[in-house]
């Protein structure tokens, strides 16, 4: 493509958009906590569009809440390419997961209006709703919806802790958009931190994504019998929250077994009636499965249906259990994959063809588009923590990869 190896994308800029963003919701560890549709997303959404609108970009917001920034191209009927993540995050997360993605794609829509270039399709980044999961499950729910995996009411029905729902808190924040959800798009590219340790370990600059594990979220709730700590017999118990602790172990023990590429999980308990001194009648447990074989997926699947119902069984406990997300392994789409990696190349940047172990927003648009994902190094492999760090200059990398992979597509 004429000129593309002499524009640079600013990574200065970016890396000042990144910090200045990263106060919005800044916790004291030095990360951030923008829990979806909160008052604090809201301020963060509302300086991405600010951005937005200054480098000229016409701003669409559909009714999941997912938003648009649109730099036009020569030929406007021509479906767009997208760029993008996502602006929410872990209730500890760091400066990096999803927010750089979303700035990646703006810094390179400000590259292009810098180096006044045109393409021939319209270039959009993208920010989309609740990809976390932590306020509302499932994960990536709005560019599921996106994707034609949910439908637009199962999405706007999804309910926090509290009952309070996704399409409640778009109207309260003012982000229930008018647009329909879901449209053609020519390509999409998420750029996006590794949130393992390879890259850092073998000192490859750009990981080349050319799939994403399988998952598979459970939620599973023990009901024994509250009693009194002191005076009941341990063999009279019906005691939950032992039966959870099978699970938890069961569960480890599951993802230990299919290593070095499963990873299972028990992120979150809740404990009935929580008291020092009372037997759990009631605990309340996610289970979370991954594995990019799907085979393999459904093994883990099976043993975990098996391991809870005998638990239950056995501890005198009733059961409910309800598999609530299940997203297969994604293969990315060649020859976005080839585009992300010639661009590698061309830069001279080292690199390395990666599974993601994470879900991302690309998993779903992948359904409905060519995709692929830029990966860049982070510190010690650290996400979802507070101190996540990545350096200055790698970020830089990604983005460039991403600038001109997208040109690539779009011309």
């Amino acid at each position: 493509m004429a000129g593309m190896n002499d524009v640079r994308i600013n990574g200065d800029r970016l890396w000042d958009s990144l910090m200045e963003m990263a106060k919005i919701g800044a916790t004291e560890k030095g990360g951030v906590c923008r829990l979806a549709l909160t008052d604090v997303d809201k301020a963060a959404r509302d300086l991405f569009v600010q951005w937005c609108q200054e480098a000229g970009c016409a701003i669409t917001i559909d009714k999941m809440g997912n938003i648009f920034g649109r730099r036009e191209g020569t030929d406007p009927s021509l479906p767009p390419v997208m760029m993008g993540s996502h602006i929410d995050s872990q209730p500890t997360g760091g400066r990096f997961d999803g927010i750089y993605g979303v700035l990646a794609g703006l810094e390179v829509i400000r590259t292009l209006n810098d180096a006044k270039l045109q393409t021939k399709a319209p270039i959009e980044v993208s920010a989309w709703t609740n990809e976390e999961g932590s306020r509302f499950a499932p994960a990536m729910v709005s560019s599921g919806v996106f994707a034609g995996v949910f439908d637009l009411a199962y999405g706007l029905s999804r309910a926090d802790l509290s009952g309070v729902t996704m399409g409640q808190e778009l109207k309260r924040i003012g982000y229930a958009g008018e647009a329909e959800v879901g449209k053609p798009v020519r390509a999409f590219f998420e750029a996006h931190i590794e949130q393992g340790p390879i890259l850092e370990a073998e000192g490859k600059t750009i990981g080349v994504v050319t799939d994403a594990q399988g998952q598979r979220w459970y939620e599973c709730t023990y009901t024994g019998q509250e009693a009194h700590a002191g005076p009941t017999p341990m063999r009279t118990r019906r005691d939950a929250m032992v039966g959870a602790a099978k699970v938890i172990q069961a569960v480890n023990a599951i993802g230990h077994k299919y290593a070095p590429l499963a990873c299972a999980t028990v992120g979150l308990v809740q404990v009935h009636p929580n008291s020092r001194n009372v037997i759990p009648g009631q605990v309340f447990f996610t289970i979370d499965l991954r594995h990019p074989d799907d085979g393999i997926l459904s093994e883990m699947d099976a043993e975990i249906r098996a391991v809870t119902a005998r638990v239950a069984e056995e501890d005198g406990l009733e059961m409910a259990f309800e598999q609530i997300w299940y997203s297969r392994p994604v293969p990315f789409d060649p020859t976005c994959v080839a585009a992300v990696r010639a661009a590698a190349e061309r830069n001279g940047y080292s690199h390395r063809d990666i599974v993601s172990g994470a879900g991302h927003d690309a998993c779903y648009i992948a359904r409905v588009a060519p995709t692929a994902m830029v990966f860049v190094p982070c510190e010690d492999g650290i996400s979802h923590n507070e101190i996540e760090n990545a350096k200055p200059e790698d970020i830089a990398a990604g983005c460039q990869v991403l600038f001109e992979a997208v040109l690539t597509r779009a011309n």
